[in-house]
């Protein structure tokens, strides 16, 4: 594959261990105590607001972002889904008193883990709120009801729940290849550095949260993968090294901590990102979509997790007919997200390429998996057709 420019140093010639050269990472604490002082102000500047309303002796209100299909843009330009202006407004009322003083404590015990610099999960926010007398939670669908409006409410203001100190108790993606993460201690601010070629046959973890991390590599590409199965097998050839990449596994639809990890990496180190999945609606409409430019109900999110750089290698339809991939049929749910693709979803209306594709696929009325490579051989995926796909990448699906 032919080498991308660079617009720092020279690249080393190659070693067997990734080479050591920042390129656009940023003082890990001075951005998070940035970050930090943002957070907080826009939860004391949202209280006060409600302050002076009660002062003035008004009705408060919260105006929420309203997180459906149907308030949601789609823009090549800016390549990610953004919420639209429809807002579902809570006024204080007496029907709503206890929702709105739980969001309010939501947002108090926000700010209490940023000053502490803790965390709290799904779980804990639920738990702590046994303390809030009247104001406690009875079940955990509420409490995840009111930390998801908080989450949308401060996304206006750029805060993310990661940098509200929110973290999904759901593991990251796993990372293998020509990349070192800079990770610094929590409590002596330390720099550990992280080799991820020097994991053996396992891989670095990523994190919940992984707005305090940067980076080091001289990779060419991120090479995204649904399955971890492909992972291990790419992983134990040491494909990063013979492809100068690095390999994320997505373990199915990307959690948060994936996405903005692959984000965060394809940023600041100028990284093109390609998407390696199997071929189904599924593959496509959810797991490669989500990635790409998020979905519909969290398109407050998609400007911290979305990966705009990313495209689509495969599997595609096409390559089905190309390398005599054995398939199995197409059943109803995915027929019917494929129409809901082609008629509904901004992403895929706004691509011809794509059209048809889904088109092409629904006609073959059939799909296959990223392993019906190894009909060819159990290393032809490695041997054969990840060499092909990454010599034509200006092929490959936006």
């Amino acid at each position: 594959m032919a080498a991308r420019k660079k617009t720092t140093a020279k690249k080393p010639a190659r070693k067997k261990s990734p080479a050591r050269r920042p390129r656009g990472s940023k003082n890990a604490s001075g951005a998070t105590q940035a970050t930090d002082e943002q957070t907080v102000a826009a939860i004391v500047g949202t209280a006060g607001d409600v302050h002076k309303s009660i002062q003035k002796r008004q009705k408060p209100d919260l105006a929420f972002p309203l997180r459906t299909l149907s308030n949601v843009s789609y823009s090549q330009k800016k390549g990610f889904f953004e919420i639209g202006r429809q807002k579902k407004t809570r006024t204080l009322t007496v029907n709503t008193v206890k929702t709105f003083a739980q969001t309010l404590r939501m947002m108090g015990l926000s700010k209490e883990l940023v000053e502490t610099n803790d965390f709290a999960t799904k779980r804990d926010a639920y738990y702590q709120s046994k303390n809030w007398e009247e104001a406690h939670f009875d079940e955990q669908s509420e409490s995840d009801a009111v930390m998801d409006d908080i989450e949308a409410l401060f996304s206006a203001q750029s805060v993310s729940r990661e940098q509200l100190r929110f973290v999904p108790d759901e593991h990251g993606g796993a990372v293998s290849g020509r990349l070192t993460v800079i990770d610094p201690d929590r409590e002596t601010g330390e720099l550990i550095r992280i080799d991820c070629t020097r994991f053996g046959s396992g891989a670095y973890s990523i994190p919940s949260s992984v707005e305090h991390l940067s980076f080091e590599t001289d990779a060419d590409f991120v090479l995204a993968i649904e399955t971890g199965g492909m992972f291990q097998r790419l992983q134990s050839h040491r494909f990063w090294d013979t492809s100068n990449c690095i390999l994320v596994s997505m373990a199915g639809v990307p959690t948060r901590a994936t996405r903005r990890f692959i984000r965060k990496l394809s940023d600041e180190c100028t990284l093109p990102v390609y998407a390696f999945v199997d071929c189904d609606p599924y593959g496509i409409s959810n797991i490669y979509r989500t990635l790409k430019v998020g979905s519909g109900n969290a398109a407050h999110l998609s400007q911290f997790f979305c990966v705009p750089q990313a495209h689509f290698l495969g599997v595609t339809p096409q390559d089905i007919l190309d390398y005599e991939l054995p398939t199995h049929p197409l059943q109803d749910v995915d027929i019917k997200r494929a129409k809901d693709a082609l008629k509904n979803d901004p992403f895929f209306q706004s691509h011809k390429e794509w059209r048809k594709a889904i088109e092409q696929l629904l006609k073959l009325n059939v799909r296959a998996e990223q392993q019906a490579l190894a009909k060819w051989g159990l290393n032809y995926v490695i041997e054969r057709y990840l060499p092909d796909k990454l010599g034509a990448t200006s092929k490959f699906l936006p």
